[in-house]
């Protein structure tokens, strides 16, 4: 999510040539971050419970474009856990339902890497996707993950999907003791195009307290499942076992919102029924 680090990320900026250049976020961007996960002057609550809260900054009423802010306390699940399910793509895909396909596609440098994630949207949305340049740095006992859409020649958008922004996304996570931290979420995400309010009002009150649960709920079984699934294998802890391709910076470009088709779903309607999920 951007916040006054915008003038860290170039998507922000006017272009000033064809090919915008991807900036690896500096330690000012990582403080940036910080200091807006932190801040809660210009946001407004809309959920307050069982330690989860949620805000939401409205920054495009008529396009529902917004930030959104979500903090949850883990009285049972320690900092270090908490970084290591985030952080591992193999587990993803086992607790996280949403997930359609993730995968790494290559690395920058040894905290900063390229890749691929396509989630279900709720019923009649189309599914969204997004490229992402993902970078990480623990800061004291506390961690951060963030990362900003980029655009990979061999991953372009697909015919079914909608190509998602990232303006800017990313997670906090504060040590409060050994078994014991605080989760912050936050995201500017353009999901494309103009979306019912519905949407961003489920988003608020249902689907991000939701997935906030189910992280914390990830992690208390992250230690078993780990045991049996590579249990050393850490590249984000020990960057030396990676097996991932360096990709060269000027592979890539930024990925800005007003180069993709335009999806206009603001009129689509919230559907009751589950609709089974199609290939």
């Amino acid at each position: 999510s951007t916040f006054p680090a915008s003038t860290f990320y170039p998507e922000i900026s006017r272009p000033t040539q064809e090919k915008e250049t991807v900036a690896i976020p500096d330690d000012q961007a990582f403080a940036s971050f910080k200091a807006e996960c932190l801040c809660e002057e210009g946001w407004n609550v809309t959920y307050n419970k069982s330690g989860t809260t949620v805000w939401i900054q409205s920054l495009d009423e008529e396009r529902s474009l917004h930030k959104i802010k979500c903090r949850m306390v883990c009285n049972d699940v320690s900092a270090e856990t908490m970084y290591d399910v985030l952080h591992d793509t193999e587990y993803r895909r086992k607790w996280d339902s949403s997930v359609i396909e993730t995968f790494d596609i290559g690395r920058l440098t040894v905290n900063t890497d390229v890749g691929y994630y396509s989630w279900k949207c709720p019923k009649p949305l189309r599914n969204r996707d997004v490229v992402t340049l993902r970078s990480w740095l623990p800061i004291g006992k506390d961690y951060i993950i963030m990362n900003y859409s980029v655009k990979h020649s061999k991953y372009p958008p697909k015919k079914d999907m909608v190509r998602a922004i990232s303006v800017q996304t990313g997670y906090m996570i504060q040590h409060q003791g050994p078994n014991h931290c605080v989760l912050t979420y936050l995201a500017q995400v353009d999901p494309r195009g103009s979306l019912p309010k519905w949407v961003v009002n489920k988003s608020s009150l249902f689907l991000a307290p939701k997935a906030m649960k189910k992280i914390n709920k990830a992690c208390l079984k992250y230690s078993e499942w780990k045991q049996r699934h590579n249990k050393a294998y850490k590249p984000w802890l020990f960057p030396e076992q990676t097996t991932l391709p360096i990709i060269p910076l000027c592979e890539l470009s930024v990925q800005r919102a007003d180069s993709l088709e335009n999806i206009d779903e603001s009129c689509l309607a919230e559907t009751g029924e589950r609709e089974r999920d199609s290939d």
